[in-house]
Formats: C-alpha cells, structure tokens, sequence
C-alpha cells in the first residue's frame, strides 16, 4: 500500500521531504553561474586518493592510466587528518562555575562511564573525521537492551535531519535510511519528537521526487515492538546530534578540504606532466644522419644499427655520417609549479608547512611552534563547535538514565586534550610556577596532559602517600617517657623554698 506523503510534516512526507534531501548530496550539483559544488562522493573521492585524473595534451589517458594513477600525491588527506590527529575528548564537566564543592572542577564519573562503554576513545575519532570530511557527522543516541544509553556515530551519506522552522537549535525530524544487507531491502527509520517510524522498500535504489503525493513501494517496517510500523518517542526529541564543521561557510557544513581541491588537482596535473616529461623527454634521445640503415630481408623492417650501451662505440665507415643527440627536457619548471602549487595549499588550509614537505633542517623548537600556529588555532575552533555538540549528546545520554539535573546542565563542558606540541620538561616547568600562582593541584594536572582517570587515580595515591608519610612521621618522633621514669625526673629536680637564696639570673 502506498505510503501517503501529501500532509505536511505527515511520515510519508518528512520520508520523502529528509530522503530527496539526503541523496541529492551525494553527486555534484551546478550552480546558475556554471560552479560545481562538490558531492559527498567526490569529497570521499579526495580524501581517499582517488581524485579524477586530468587531462594531458599529448597523452592518450587510455595507455597511460596506470602510471598516471601513480603521479597523484594526496596532500588533501594530510589537510584532514591533521587537526584531527590533535582532536580528544578527555572527558566531561558538570559542575556549575560558582559550585564550590570538591567535585565541581572534576571530570564526571558517569559520563567518563558512558564514554567508555560505548568505546568512543577511539569512536569519537570517527565523528571528526566523518565532519571534516564530509562536512558534517551524527551521533545516534539511543536506549540500549540494558536501558544504557548507546552512542554510535552516522554519516551523511545515510542520515539527514530538519531543524524547526526559525530554529537552528532545535530538530523538527530526522532520518536515516540504508541497506540491508542481510536481506537486500533498503531500510529508513524517522524520528519526530513524538513518535519513531520504521519504513522498508525492495528497491537497492530508492529515487525521492519530492513532490509526489504517495511514495510506491514503501511499507512500514514490522518490528516485535511495533508491529505498524511505529512506536512512541520516550525521549520526546530526535536522538540525533549533528557536528557540522565550518558552519561560518556553509550553514549546512564545509569539509575541511573543500577549497583545496582545485589546488590538489593542480598538483596532480603537474605531477603528471613531470612524470610524462621524465618518460619521454628526460633522456637524451641521440640521432645519425647520412647513415644507410639496413633493411631485414624476410620482413622489410629497417634494422638497428647500434645498441646502447656505455661500453659499446658507435662507428660508422661513411665519412658523411654524423652523430648528435637532442637535449633532455629541463624537469626543474615542473618541480617548482608543484612546490608553488603545495605552498597555496598549506597557506590556505593552514596546514603547517613541514607537514607538507616532509624536510626540516636546523629549525629552533619556537620556529616549529610559530609554523603550528594556524593548525593549533583551526583545531581549536573547531574544539568549539564539536564541543557544544558533545555535550548535547552527553544530555542525551543522562536523560536516557532519568537524570533530569545532568539532561538539563547547559553548563556542561567537554574537557579536550591541549592540541599544541609541548616537551615535558616545559609542561613541568610551566606546573611550578603555576603552583607559585596558587593554580588549584587539579588544574595544574589537566595541563600536564594526565587524562581524568589519571588524576583520580593520583588524588588516591597523593592521599595514601601522606597518610604513609604521616605514620613515618609518628614513629620516628620520641616517645613519652614512663610513669616512674617521670616521677624520678621529678623528685631530682631542685625544690626553692621560701627563704632560700635565688640565685642571680644574670
């Protein structure tokens, strides 16, 4: 039976309206003026080392495929992965700034707990770089069998959301469609804040038309719990939390190498002009004229005359032959457009130049630090968007548990790792004088890079250590003397009567 999509913000509509909506991204799009806006796909292209191969005049692509495939270099991967090599959560905050208990300055517990059990030390590393490359990444939020939240991370290419109308904050719907591979059907579920649905259609394809008064072939999916097709929302608002990456370029997100990708195509297309240079210019082609060259009589073919080879002389009994040879073609030019080419990319994406080149030589540590500059402020930047971001998801997780206090803490905070390179001895030094400065023991701890369970842990030992100092301490003090001892002592010290000569205290 069709599903009806003619009702606005009906499920047959937010299907079509969140399913259109999602697959027309995956391709590139052309604007009015001509520009191409580069598709998930072609974004995934980049990242992956798979960017289109140019064309070169000269070179038919069909024979020359697979060296050319070898002259591309992927600098467009290094834009991605270096700030998000930098990216880690260490943990969360909920104590509100004016609380003075102990723990208001403390990583919490149970969200160090959630974190763990849905493995997002290393998970979380997959949202970053799902939103840096794909301009935007989800994190799933759902009640697990045990009634423990699950975090689980989705990409764009199968989960599309819709804000309310004026409200960037808040989700009106959220989808998620994909394949079944088990029973080759294609699988969508859609939350609203009331209730969730569950679709299913044969198709390995689905096409959205997005004006289309019922969508054929859709039919809800039958779940032991739901066997309409629908079941209620418990967490009254869609469980998905979007990390969209360079929201000031795009609303909608911007990959982190998006503005780069005319540059890398740059540098492929010199690559391969170097490489095809250096195959069929770079040597010496050499020449003989007025020599009479031999033909094989059975096949008609000019034979040749002369092999190369550095111990071999080419002679020649004509006295009007003459040898010469062409001069190599010059691969300097080629060599300098990529430099000049990698140069734009790294002051574009503030990618730290020896990142790049690969070369440092007798370079100071403050040199290194000042080149790290840009990458240190783009990672922090971004610390501030995906921040915000995980503690909305930290709140789903605490309203999952019915902890209202946590599901409401909009003073949250998200405790990231310092993404500037620092030796150790100048972290311990920078702790001294903090502690001249009365820095709180913890702080000091956090900017010495010990994660939270680490600073537990030592809290426990610190505790222990001066208990055991404490006992030392006691044992090794003198001990009182006995009963009798100090009545002895007592009886022998000189008694001053009345009458008796004080002696001069002088």
């Amino acid at each position: 039976m069709p599903i009806d999509a003619s009702k606005v913000e009906s499920p047959g509509w937010w299907l079509q309206r969140l399913g259109k909506k999602l697959l027309d991204e995956v391709d590139d799009r052309t604007d009015t003026d001509g520009e191409t806006e580069p598709g998930l796909e072609t974004l995934r292209k980049f990242a992956e080392n798979r960017a289109p191969l140019p064309h070169v005049p000269g070179v038919d692509p069909r024979e020359a495929r697979e060296w050319m495939r070898d002259a591309r270099t992927n600098w467009t991967s290094l834009v991605i992965d270096s700030p998000v090599e930098r990216m880690h959560v260490d943990g969360f905050r909920f104590g509100k700034p004016d609380d003075d208990s102990d723990g208001a300055s403390a990583s919490d517990d149970e969200a160090n707990r959630i974190w763990q059990e849905n493995s997002l030390d290393a998970d979380a590393d997959l949202i970053h770089y799902g939103a840096l490359s794909q301009r935007r990444a989800f994190a799933l939020v759902e009640r697990g069998d045990d009634g423990r939240p699950v975090i689980t991370h989705e990409t764009p290419r199968q989960v599309a959301v819709e804000h309310e109308q004026g409200n960037r904050r808040a989700l009106a719907a959220g989808l998620k469609l994909w394949r079944d591979d088990w029973t080759g059907d294609t699988r969508a579920t859609l939350w609203t804040p009331e209730r969730i649905y569950d679709f299913v259609t044969r198709s390995q394809s689905p096409v959205f038309s997005g004006n289309a008064a019922s969508l054929r072939g859709w039919d809800a999916f039958a779940l032991p719990t739901s066997t309409d097709g629908q079941r209620p929302n418990d967490l009254k608002i869609v469980p998905l939390v979007p990390f969209i990456n360079r929201r000031n370029r795009r609303t909608t997100g911007f990959a982190e190498h998006e503005d780069v990708l005319s540059i890398q195509n740059r540098i492929n297309l010199s690559l391969i002009n170097l490489i095809a240079a250096m195959k069929y210019g770079a040597f010496r082609q050499r020449y003989a004229s007025g020599l009479e060259v031999d033909e094989d009589p059975l096949t008609g073919q000019k034979i040749q005359p002369y092999k190369l080879d550095i111990k071999s002389l080419w002679t020649s009994g004509d006295p009007e032959t003459k040898f010469g040879e062409f001069a190599a073609t010059d691969l300097k030019p080629y060599v300098a457009a990529v430099q000049a080419a990698v140069q734009d990319l790294a002051a574009i994406s503030r990618t730290p130049p020896h990142y790049l080149i690969g070369a440092v030589v007798n370079v100071s540590g403050d040199a290194l630090k000042a080149a790290e500059t840009g990458l240190v402020s783009k990672v922090r930047d971004r610390q501030r968007t995906f921040g915000e971001s995980w503690e909305q998801t930290m709140r789903l997780a605490f309203r999952i548990l019915g902890d209202d206090a946590k599901a409401t803490a909009y003073h949250a905070e998200t405790i990231w790792r310092d993404p500037e390179s620092r030796s150790i001895s100048e972290l311990a030094d920078a702790a001294v004088k903090k502690k001249a400065a009365d820095v709180p023991w913890r702080q000091r701890m956090e900017d010495m890079l010990y994660t939270p369970a680490q600073i537990s842990r030592m809290e426990i030992d610190r505790a222990a250590d001066a208990l055991n100092a404490q006992a030392a301490a006691d044992a090794a003090a003198p001990q009182p003397a006995s009963l009798d001892d100090a009545r002895a002592k007592r009886d022998q010290r000189p008694v001053i009567q009345r009458g008796d000569d004080v002696p001069d205290p002088a």
